[in-house]
């Protein structure tokens, strides 16, 4: 199947596009308030400790490498926003996650062409919380597992290391994203993974765009609701498809 990345990027264009629907602001608030939160957190503890992360680097530098300071430090300082916006994001998506799920819905109705006027309910968010916590926990869980390696070659591995972790990123971003469109269809956690690895550059390319609206002051507010709502129309556009051939591929 064909994969994309700069389609995938422009799916988060979409997303912001749909933020401004009318019928999609309400149920926008609560996950942009929670990641006004996070982020202002986030910008906080990484000025904080910013001269710490410096004086560290400094240290590892071999002697050889003191040539490289002014190419090295670009990459350290670009690794160091990725790696903080990162682990916020994952915190501002599971306290998000049950509106989120919301979100989704209604985008996907909006994109449908469905009408997107009911009330919130608020008796079925409290319903499906302890599932939908759940997955955020695995979600987290297999984050954390592959976040180790990467982390350790992001900092060992001078120039190549920084680029791996940013493409990292990109992929564990798609992958939390668009849990709330898909598994608003009942997908497993597994059977989502499969889904986007079929169309891995998309998917990519779409995280590669979150992951960078992420660590732009400002936008990096409405970063998450808008991946939400990208993550939405790259399933309904692209991997909707790609899931019913698999169903057909595997009956």
């Amino acid at each position: 199947m064909s994969s994309n990345p700069v389609r995938g990027a422009a799916f988060m264009l979409d997303g912001l596009t749909l933020l401004s629907r009318p019928g999609l602001k309400r149920y926008v608030a609560i996950p942009f308030l929670v990641n006004l939160l996070v982020f202002t957190g986030a910008i906080w503890y990484g000025l904080a400790r910013f001269g710490d992360a410096v004086a560290w680097m400094e240290q590892q530098l071999p002697t050889w490498l003191q040539w490289l300071d002014w190419l090295l430090w670009p990459l350290f300082v670009l690794a160091l926003l990725v790696i903080v916006f990162y682990s916020f994001t994952l915190v501002a998506n599971f306290l998000a996650s049950p509106f989120n799920g919301l979100l989704a819905e209604k985008a996907e109705a909006l994109l449908t062409g469905r009408a997107v006027d009911e009330p919130l309910d608020t008796a079925k968010l409290i319903k499906e919380l302890p599932q939908t916590l759940w997955d955020e926990v695995r979600k987290v869980l297999y984050a954390l597992v592959w976040t180790i390696p990467f982390l350790i070659l992001a900092f060992v591995v001078p120039l190549i290391g920084p680029l791996i972790w940013f493409l990292f990123s990109a992929w564990m971003l798609a992958v939390q994203y668009s849990d709330f469109p898909m598994g608003n269809h009942g997908l497993l956690f597994r059977d989502q993974r499969a889904c986007l690895r079929e169309r891995r550059f998309t998917a990519i390319g779409f995280g590669a765009a979150a992951t960078g609206l992420t660590m732009i002051p400002i936008l990096n507010f409405i970063a998450m609701p808008a991946a939400v709502a990208g993550a939405t129309a790259m399933w309904v556009k692209v991997m909707q498809e790609t899931r019913t051939a698999q169903a057909k591929a595997n009956p």
